[in-house]
């Protein structure tokens, strides 16, 4: 009696990977001798930024943290911030944004305390994460902060053994090339300097064109380099990569599969579908969103800026370029 062939494309959920993680963080809540708290900030009326916001108090209280969401006007949104860095009881700060959808949006970033940025956009992890810098101390006990959605999306790749753990750490996506489609300065850019970074060839894809990020050929280099890629699109470079990450906002936008190499991985970041239901006749695995892991990625980090977790305390005063 014949059998029907079993489903070429595995459909990976967000929770599955995010369980994982929550062990990692439910062991490192442990040593910690109090609850930490993380204070949310929401000074808009965006639907995406409540969502979020409600996200992370369901989570944090699902997991053994404290959260505070405080609503102001933003106007008063700097006060607040400057209020909550000198307040020794918050361990973390989030800011939902956009804000005022402009450069002081970068200002706001920059008024975090380093040591309660859990978001990792402050100018000093920044840095450390373009410049391949991983550790904030010469011993390498205190790891630099790095943005959440990115870090997600990394753990989603480690998770589904992209990561190839018989090389050196540092070098472990060596041999893999990624389509990126989205480069905004929060999530894509970040997210192809931090691949690049790894070993991997990306090519970082937005309206403006292609750009390919690469530690250079046998990634000899310390750091990623970039190179713009003229005349180039999504029909160059998808056919060439194993793993295609997309994150364009708005419903318009459709990924098109028939560009997909057979056997591909797709990892959809954005709130909504850039992959149609045609994606599993083409990829071998489908995670069709993160923000669960984006969740358990922010207590991670928050559980780094908790000073009770620290094995050492180590200055993070700003940084002089």
């Amino acid at each position: 009696m014949a059998h029907d062939p079993p489903a070429s494309c595995k459909v990976v959920l967000a929770g599955a990977i995010a369980k994982s993680l929550q062990l990692e963080v439910g062991e490192g809540l442990a040593k910690v001798k109090r609850k930490p708290l993380l204070v949310g900030f929401l000074a808009n009326k965006d639907p995406a930024a409540r969502l979020y916001a409600d996200w992370t108090h369901k989570t944090c209280e699902e997991n053994g943290f404290r959260f505070s969401l405080r609503e102001v006007d933003r106007e008063d949104l700097e006060g607040q911030i400057l209020a909550a860095n000198k307040d020794e009881k918050v361990d973390g700060i989030i800011v939902y944004y956009p804000i005022f959808n402009s450069r002081q949006d970068q200002y706001l970033q920059q008024l975090i305390e380093v040591g309660k940025d859990v978001e990792g956009l402050s100018h000093r992890y920044v840095f450390n994460m373009y410049q391949n810098i991983r550790f904030l101390d010469e011993h390498k006990l205190q790891k630099s902060i790095l943005p959440c959605t990115p870090l997600a999306i990394v753990k989603v790749l480690e998770y589904l053994k992209v990561y190839n753990t018989i090389l050196p750490y540092g070098n472990r996506l060596f041999g893999h090339s990624v389509t990126i489609v989205n480069r905004s300065e929060v999530v894509g850019r970040p997210l192809a300097a931090l691949l690049a970074n790894d070993g991997a060839n990306v090519y970082s894809v937005d309206v403006t064109g292609v750009q390919q990020y690469t530690r250079g050929e046998g990634i000899k280099k310390s750091r990623h380099e970039i190179v713009d890629k003229d005349g180039w699109t999504l029909e160059d470079c998808v056919p060439l990569s194993d793993v295609v990450i997309s994150g364009v906002p708005g419903e318009d936008f459709k990924f098109p599969t028939r560009l997909l190499k057979e056997g591909a991985i797709c990892i959809n970041f954005s709130t909504e579908k850039n992959f149609g239901p045609e994606v599993k006749d083409k990829a071998s695995i489908y995670v069709p969103a993160v923000g669960k892991v984006t969740i358990i990625v922010l207590l991670r980090n928050l559980l780094s800026c908790t000073e009770d977790s620290r094995e050492q305390k180590v200055s993070v005063q700003w940084l002089t370029v």
